[in-house]
């Protein structure tokens, strides 16, 4: 097994949850810088990590890392990197990145001169000329900040935020990887109740449902490394059999999913289906005003209108407003919601225990957290 550094791609705000899922995992972070987070592995690690990492968007191999100030540096550099050691000689190796504060500003000219500098080494490499790139995808990515290049191949292929189960969305939906994030930010456990009164698609309890059976959320789909011969199919093979054995199907409990929306609803029963998770979701179609439970505690979790659309903000801000009123009647609950509203709180006429900032896509949010009170011990 050969050790290198990896990086897991994050959505900003959620760099130390994925660390502490790499971790868990039993890898070392050595860097968590804001969208990534740096740790060292294996070829067993880049398995683990895309099969199970449930915030993260994408695993990446770093190839280098180095100052360019021109692109005759950007060329040599990145020519002197070892590309050999992962292309085949048939290896599709397209490029793509970007660059933030640095003198090389133009993303197709680098581009082009990493593309370029590649292909030298391939030459060097194989003896030959020309390259058909007919065989599986290295996804060569890199980021230029401030002067620093990295070099990068992606070992996901489509993001690790696509499931697999979600075949079809609402107008809004969240992303898997940040509806992950808003539930592993809770206390939310297995065995607690779990309401989502504005569900739409289910994505939320989906995840819940993912995270409290401990199923990992990349095994209904497949990953670019899978194609590579670095990697043997056995060991792809292996950690998915393992994953399928750390399944906790003794856990009872079920978590709910509201909406006023009855197509919604519909789509969130088949991506549940498809997730096969439908035993420990349930789906009602309700107003979020009138959202009760029998339950003393537990957690609502919800992705609420933004307003963010001109005419709609009057419209989110009353739906907030009724929130507030409905929550109150069960004030023994801990409530995490997510909206990019600055006022929400006046809305919601009540001041958040604690507000993490988050970004939905490119929407800056606030998670305003309200923590309710510990279930008393039994004696």
């Amino acid at each position: 097994m050969v050790r290198m550094e990896l990086i897991a791609v994050t959505l900003f705000g959620l760099e130390s949850l994925v660390a502490k899922e790499i971790r868990d995992l039993g890898y070392e972070t050595i860097k968590v810088e804001d969208g990534r987070v740096t740790f060292e592995g294996d070829e067993t690690a880049i398995c683990e990590a895309n099969l199970w990492l449930r915030t993260a968007e994408r695993v990446l191999i770093k190839v280098g890392e180095f100052e360019a100030t021109s692109f005759d540096m950007l060329f040599e550099k990145t020519k002197a990197l070892p590309w050999s050691d992962w292309l085949p000689e048939n290896a599709a190796f397209p490029v793509k990145g970007y660059s933030l504060k640095s003198d090389l500003f133009s993303v197709p000219d680098c581009q082009g001169i990493i593309k370029k500098a590649i292909v030298e080494k391939m030459k060097q490499r194989y003896n030959k000329d020309w390259f058909d790139e007919k065989g599986p995808c290295y996804q060569v990515q890199f980021s230029l900040l401030k002067n620093k290049a990295v070099l990068m191949i992606d070992t996901s292929g489509e993001g690790l935020h696509k499931r697999g189960y979600r075949k079809k969305a609402n107008a809004a939906p969240l992303r898997e990887t940040l509806a992950a994030g808003l539930v592993n930010l809770s206390v939310w456990k297995p065995g607690k109740a779990f309401i989502d009164p504005f569900c739409g698609s289910g994505t939320i309890a989906i995840e819940a449902a993912l995270i409290g059976a401990n199923i990992a959320p990349g095994l209904l789909r497949n990953f670019a490394a899978q194609r590579w011969e670095h990697i043997p199919k056995g060991l792809w093979k292996d950690i998915r059999k393992e994953a399928y054995e750390k399944i906790n199907y003794d856990h009872e409990f079920k978590v709910l999913g509201c909406d006023i929306d009855k197509d919604a609803l519909a789509l969130a029963r088949h991506n549940a289906q498809l997730a096969q998770v439908e035993e420990y979701v349930s789906f009602e179609q309700k107003d979020a005003a009138n959202i009760h439970s029998n339950e003393k505690y537990g957690c609502i979790i919800c992705n609420p209108p933004y307003g963010e659309r001109l005419g709609e903000k009057s419209a989110a801000e009353s739906i907030y407003r009724k929130m507030g009123k409905t929550f109150s009647h069960i004030d023994t609950w801990s409530y995490y919601i997510l909206t990019s509203h600055e006022e929400f709180e006046n809305h919601f006429g009540k001041r958040a225990s604690k507000k993490r900032k988050l970004y939905n896509g490119m929407i800056k949010c606030n998670l305003y957290q309200y923590f309710g009170p510990k279930p008393k011990q039994q004696k």
